[in-house]
């Protein structure tokens, strides 16, 4: 289950990425579609950190209920 979710912090990161090349190709041609693409490369940024604080927790959680 930890692996799974480790895999979908990395999968917000690519979509992050996805998001930031399409910016940079529409920024000049199509401006309303770039900011769409910004909203989606924020959102994706603030589910990584969020997604890897709380797998980090889990984990915490987990190895201190093995003790």
């Amino acid at each position: 289950m930890i692996k799974i979710l480790r895999y979908t912090e990395y999968l917000y990161v690519a979509v992050a990425l996805f998001s930031i090349y399409r910016i940079y190709t529409d920024w000049n041609m199509d401006r309303q579609n770039a900011y769409l693409f910004v909203f989606f490369a924020i959102v994706s940024i603030a589910m990584f950190f969020f997604r890897r604080n709380y797998r980090k927790k889990f984990e915490r959680r987990n190895r201190d209920n093995q003790k």
